[in-house]
């Protein structure tokens, strides 16, 4: 799973530093928004159908086919209402967002992608219910792989880039994707299509506080570049997507630190669902304080590291013109600091049945954002958004503890202990390495 997650991010990254030295300011400005629509799309429904899927599937083996069918039959229902809100209402969003009619276009050309998207999520959903995670892996790997080489071979072929090609690519890679896990997952898949009335209401009924928590989650993650592309957008769209470009430089680079704890979920959610409740929640507790603990262990020095020498970071990947978003990256940094308490103790509460909870705390701070980006876009103008950012997350992730440290005990004594087992062991394991060096070489 953590290879996955670190390919997702690597290859992303490795994309990110190709494009950006072959489009301009303002065209990744409108990569970004395109990336924001369709990853909202995806994660929104992946969220609302793959938990619920490996979770009934696991607590009822009999009924697999039923529920596997269910879930599909959903999966293109969902993707087709979302293929016709983009052929009537496409061009209406790029120009909400300052975007002309260019991120219209780009989302109308990956209707393919999304068809494509149909199979990939069902497919990662039945590999992870039987926690067959290789499968899943090939899949997002040979994605990202083919992608890479799609636009790799184009850079170095000099051959000029469009948007609209970039796109193309991304429907390809999918395609390639689908085929991979395909034939890696084929082992679990029953070849029967029976959906029933009974588990689509039960996958929606599971699913639907988490497909809220889904969108309002990715939202509160894009709040920023979303806001910052409407209230600059009447001061020029070249400025608004140039805005956008530098705050989405800024996010591609906090993505790697937040790579361990996207992984951390992804494990979470077989495991807490087989822990007996019944019990109580000290095994629940023990793995959260023990997850938040390994997380900061690894993401804390990598996250000072990137704020006390932001400039250097950004030039090196993005290129001295994006050297302005310095600023953009350190107030990500100190998001990335708090970051694990928060996003853990969200995946918790949904392991734990309180998915109404999560809901309503993620709808509350995204109103909360949008309040503080706003009044710290007026006061400190295109990068307030930034600083308004910065204070949601530290707030949120306070109450976000609070709340349950009430409900399972949680404390933070012990995820202070827990840190330092993780670096003793990390340290025994670098001297034991050490010591079979030396041995080996007498």
């Amino acid at each position: 799973m953590m290879l996955q997650r670190f390919s997702i991010t690597m290859f992303g990254l490795v994309n990110f530093i190709v494009l950006i030295r072959h489009l301009t300011k303002p065209e990744m400005g409108v990569w970004a928004f395109f990336l924001v629509v369709t990853t909202l799309f995806e994660t929104a429904k992946s969220n609302l159908l793959k938990n619920a899927h490996i979770k009934y599937v696991g607590s009822n083996g009999d009924e697999k086919a039923a529920v596997a069918s269910s879930s599909l039959l959903l999966n293109s229902s969902l993707t087709t209402l979302f293929i016709l809100f983009l052929l009537f209402f496409a061009g209406s969003l790029s120009h909400w967002l300052g975007s002309g009619t260019e991120l219209g276009h780009m989302l109308i050309w990956f209707i393919p992608g999304m068809i494509c998207l149909i199979f990939f999520s069902h497919l990662e959903a039945v590999s992870q219910s039987h926690l067959d995670f290789k499968s899943v892996f090939a899949g997002h790997f040979t994605r990202q792989l083919v992608f890479f080489l799609i636009i790799l071979s184009q850079a170095i072929l000099k051959i000029p880039f469009s948007l609209t090609q970039v796109v193309i690519y991304q429907s390809i890679s999918l395609a390639c994707g689908v085929i991979v896990i395909f034939l890696f997952s084929r082992k679990h898949l029953l070849y029967m299509f029976n959906p029933s009335v009974k588990w689509i209401k039960e996958l929606l009924g599971f699913g639907g506080y988490i497909f809220g928590i889904a969108i309002t989650s990715n939202l509160f993650a894009n709040l920023d570049q979303l806001m910052i592309g409407r209230f600059t957008s009447r001061l020029g769209n070249v400025y608004s997507q140039s805005m956008v470009a530098n705050y989405n430089a800024a996010t591609r680079i906090s993505a790697w630190v937040d790579v361990p704890s996207y992984s951390a979920a992804e494990i979470l959610l077989p495991k807490v669902s087989q822990v007996d409740l019944s019990k109580g929640y000290y095994q629940v507790t023990y793995m959260y304080e023990r997850m938040v603990a390994v997380l900061l262990s690894f993401t804390t020095p990598i996250a000072l590291f990137i704020f006390f020498f932001p400039k250097w970071v950004i030039s090196m990947i993005a290129g001295a013109q994006y050297a302005d978003a310095a600023f953009i990256l350190q107030m990500y940094m100190l998001s990335a600091l708090v970051k694990p308490i928060q996003n853990q103790a969200a995946n918790v509460f949904l392991y734990i049945g309180k998915a109404r909870l999560c809901f309503f705390l993620n709808l509350l701070f995204l109103g909360v954002n949008s309040g503080l980006n706003y009044l710290c876009f007026i006061e400190f103008g295109a990068y307030g958004a930034a600083i308004g950012n910065v204070i949601g997350c530290v707030l949120g992730t306070i109450v976000w503890y609070t709340i349950l440290q009430r409900s399972i005990e949680v404390k933070y004594s012990n995820i202070g202990r827990h840190i330092l087992d993780t670096y003793k062991t990390v340290y025994s394991k670098v001297i034991l390495i050490k010591n079979i060096r030396q041995a080996k070489l007498f």
